[in-house]
């Protein structure tokens, strides 16, 4: 059956004056270029007004906020923050009091102990996954392995167990630059949050299922823990962890909920991510923001965004 082209009418069209319209942007809100001032403070001031940009903004200043207001500010770390190059930057959070509980996951924990206590870490798993050489390197394995047994058999989570073995061990070479240090020297709170099978060092002989097991339990319930913290003004901040942590997150959070007439509410979550995930966007951004919170995403390299949340907040505090 054929049928015949029909064309709408463009000059029945009723138009609006552009001074009743809403607008979203002005030349107030356009960035502005570089003037005299070279300050890190005039380039963020100079960043437009409006999408990421204000985000970036908005997430600095909920974080300088929660720590004034004694509100909790949680750093959720994927491996990838830690092998780029930014633990140092949470330490620094660490010491100054920003940061109320750092919560990562197996990966994160791993290149953190080896950065620490090795002074290097990060290998060539392509090559190593041809002899099957990847993630076999004995001390790691060895240490993070006892440390762990040993955590389980005093009662203390793997992230207090971990931080524990760094301080005791004979020489770290890295410590500077040591998430699990730098809590441990300030008595942040630290839980890692394994997923059996997902890690270098679960491949181990040393590798114990009941310890590892026994000690993520205790940094789960931990995690829930610390989560009323987070009312009224707290901060969840997840830096690049695509899947364990947003599920981790989303449990500890209904645990602490249901134990407490449903708080935390009205905190800011956001997720800074190279792609954008479901489970971040969901677990972390969305579901537990609703109706009473504020849920972001920024998404860009983890080494470039991360240092300019750290400037921001830095600048923000002075």
């Amino acid at each position: 059956m054929s049928r015949r082209y029909r064309e709408a009418d463009l000059a029945r069209i009723r138009t609006v004056p552009i001074a009743g319209r809403t607008a979203r942007v002005t030349p107030a809100d356009c960035a502005t270029p570089p003037g005299p001032e070279r300050s890190f403070h005039a380039f963020l001031d100079s960043l437009p007004r409006t999408l990421a940009a204000d985000h970036l903004r908005q997430v600095a200043a909920a974080i300088v906020s929660a720590q004034r207001a004694g509100r909790g500010v949680l750093a959720m770390v994927g491996g990838h923050v830690i092998k780029t190059g930014l633990g140092p930057l949470l330490g620094h959070w660490v010491r100054r009091g920003i940061v109320s509980h750092v919560a990562l996951n197996g990966a994160a924990a791993i290149h953190d102990y080896e950065l620490a206590r090795f002074g290097a870490t990060s290998e060539d798993v392509a090559a190593g996954l041809q002899d099957g050489s990847f993630g076999m390197a004995e001390e790691t394995g060895a240490e993070m392995n006892r440390a762990i047994r040993d955590a389980a058999a005093a009662g203390r989570g793997m992230g207090e167990g971990l931080a524990q073995a760094l301080a005791g061990a004979p020489s770290t070479p890295g410590a500077a630059a040591s998430v699990l240090a730098a809590c441990h020297a300030l008595g942040v709170p630290v839980t890692v949050h394994p997923s059996i099978g997902t890690d270098i060092i679960h491949q181990h002989p040393s590798a114990d299922g009941g310890a590892l097991g026994e000690t993520g339990h205790r940094d789960f319930r931990r995690l829930a823990g610390a989560m009323p913290d987070l009312h009224q003004g707290g901060v969840v901040l997840n830096f690049g962890s695509a899947v364990v942590l947003p599920e981790v997150f989303l449990k500890a959070l209904t645990v602490a909920r249901n134990l407490d007439q449903g708080r935390p509410t009205g905190f800011l979550a956001a997720d800074f991510d190279m792609i954008r995930h479901y489970r971040p966007r969901v677990n972390v951004v969305e579901r537990p923001t609703a109706p009473h919170g504020t849920g972001l995403l920024l998404t860009g390299h983890h080494e470039i965004l991360i240092p300019l949340l750290a400037w921001a907040v830095e600048d923000l505090s002075s």
